[in-house]
């Protein structure tokens, strides 16, 4: 079996009390912007009672942000960050502009945050998220079977942290490695110092095929907890993992399997024409498509009239409680 994941009935909540929000990362000028639409409209959907912040690259433009702003996203310029100069050959040539997602650790005005990569939908609300306990890295554990991990030893021997069983980790290699998560979902606390050491420690870092993920993993590994897959369901733990996996249980869905992005599935794609697979697309288009969870200009005015404590945002329950009524976040653009 799986390594257990933390028990989110039994554990004490978390005492920070500052603002919460999720994050989500945009660059350049590409067909991305769907994805966190669709993402900002399933927040909407699932009654979550904090915003979306995108932190945009200075490549995405205005048109996209505008669009942004007006499905209630606070969306924030940030700067790009590079890793060091080398030679390496990335698993996908734009994870090198992952790094930027480092700049994230600054918003320190949030207590706790979660971030959330463009091509996830949420499902289910998972608010309950933001009060596990302090001072851990939350995500849920990554699979090592599809080729992209083909420079991996995990993949070249067989082995898999979501079935450790199944193929044993050879005693003659050592310790097994460390719990590995996949970074498109994460539960994180926001700090300066942390921000400086991650940069800092990124600066004598060489870059590896998954990029920031890698880095993360490493950076995090002696405080990061595993939470259920339900938080993360990467789509080709579908045909790795079944046994695994209880669709009926999912709340968080990741589109990252090669041919599974909802606004450009064609179907023609290796496992694209599971019946699974196109259930998760469909219930992506369904809710990109929801024209009442589109921003309800009249919501945002009467919210920031009645609703705000100096200054800041309160959603009034009643708005809260009526997924066909979104409150439009005021944007920190």
């Amino acid at each position: 079996m799986a390594p257990a994941a933390v028990n989110l009935d039994i554990i004490p909540t978390a005492s920070n009390s500052k603002k919460r929000a999720y994050i989500t990362f945009l660059a350049g000028n590409g067909d991305y912007i769907k994805g966190v639409v669709g993402l900002t409209k399933g927040l909407w959907k699932v009654n979550s009672a904090y915003p979306l912040v995108v932190v945009v690259l200075p490549d995405v433009p205005e048109e996209h942000r505008r669009i942004l702003e007006s499905q209630g996203c606070i969306v924030i310029e940030i700067e790009p960050v590079y890793p060091p100069e080398s030679q390496t050959q990335f698993a996908m040539a734009y994870y090198v502009i992952n790094y930027s997602k480092l700049r994230i650790w600054k918003f320190v005005e949030y207590g706790k945050m979660i971030y959330l990569d463009g091509d996830i939908q949420v499902f289910d609300n998972i608010d309950h998220l933001f009060d596990l306990p302090d001072g851990h890295f939350y995500a849920v554990m990554d699979c090592f079977c599809e080729k992209t991990w083909s420079h991996s030893l995990q993949y070249q021997i067989g082995y898999c942290q979501q079935s450790p069983e199944k193929v044993q980790w050879p005693a003659d290699m050592g310790p097994k490695p460390s719990l590995f998560f996949n970074a498109g979902m994460f539960v994180f606390e926001p700090s300066i110092t942390t921000y400086d050491d991650l940069l800092k420690t990124l600066s004598v870092t060489p870059p590896t095929p998954f990029a920031e993920q890698d880095f993360l993993n490493m950076y995090f590994k002696d405080i990061y907890k595993p939470i259920p897959l339900v938080y993360n369901l990467v789509l080709a733990m579908l045909w790795r993992h079944p046994e695994n996996v209880d669709v009926d249980e999912v709340k968080v869905v990741h589109y990252c399997a090669a041919g599974s992005k909802p606004w450009r599935y064609t179907g023609e794609e290796e496992n694209m024409q599971r019946e699974d697979i196109k259930m998760f697309v469909k219930k992506w288009w369904d809710i990109y498509n929801d024209k009442s969870l589109d921003c309800n200009k009249k919501s945002i005015l009467a919210a920031s009239s009645n609703n705000t404590n100096n200054g800041e945002m309160v959603l009034s329950p009643a708005l809260i409680s009526d997924p066909k009524v979104p409150v439009c976040a005021p944007s920190a653009a």
